[in-house]
């Protein structure tokens, strides 16, 4: 369950070169609950006591059963859905994570959000366009991350909409 939020609206590529280096928001808050941690396990075959035995956990140093990093990492996209989305475009396509960091384990329960900021846009041949996003995830309202990762996309044009022009790079320095 998350909190419903507008999601800021790009239309194409040009908006997104403009906000270059922008803090694009965070999204509601998102809970991490068991049964979602168990359904992960059984999908990736990680069934590590600290994600699905709460008896066991909940007598570690964490007090709880732990959320798998790659879960966090998963819901990145949904939570991001809820801070932006680009219209007037052909597809969005992941392409690669860098600089990815577990900070502190995220316990079972817990509620986490994301931050974004489009740290570059570079725009290569045909109007292909190469993001980056530096995400922060924040767990129960913290001022510090428990995540972060630098999320890399391509977006296309709409078909048809491909002019044949040469590459235009355009970043902003300051990644993170």
């Amino acid at each position: 369950m998350a909190e419903q939020r507008s999601p800021r609206v790009f239309h194409g590529v040009p908006d997104l070169v403009a906000a270059i280096g922008a803090d694009l928001g965070r999204s509601g808050r998102h809970l991490v609950g068991q049964p979602e941690i168990e359904a992960f396990a059984e999908v990736t075959g990680d069934r590590q006591w600290i994600h699905v035995d709460p008896v066991r956990a909940g007598a570690s140093p964490f007090g709880n059963t732990v959320a798998h990093g790659y879960y966090i990492l998963s819901i990145m996209t949904r939570l991001l859905a809820e801070v932006f989305r680009i219209e007037d475009i052909g597809m969005v396509i992941n392409t690669g994570v860098d600089e990815l960091r577990f900070l502190r384990p995220v316990p079972a329960g817990s509620l986490v959000s994301v931050g974004v900021r489009l740290a570059a846009a570079r725009v290569r041949r045909r109007g292909v366009a190469e993001l980056s996003l530096d995400v922060q995830v924040y767990l129960d309202d913290q001022d510090e991350p428990c995540a972060t990762a630098v999320l890399h996309s391509m977006v296309r044009p709409p078909s048809g909409a491909v002019d044949g022009g040469s590459a235009q790079p355009v970043e902003r320095a300051g990644s993170r």
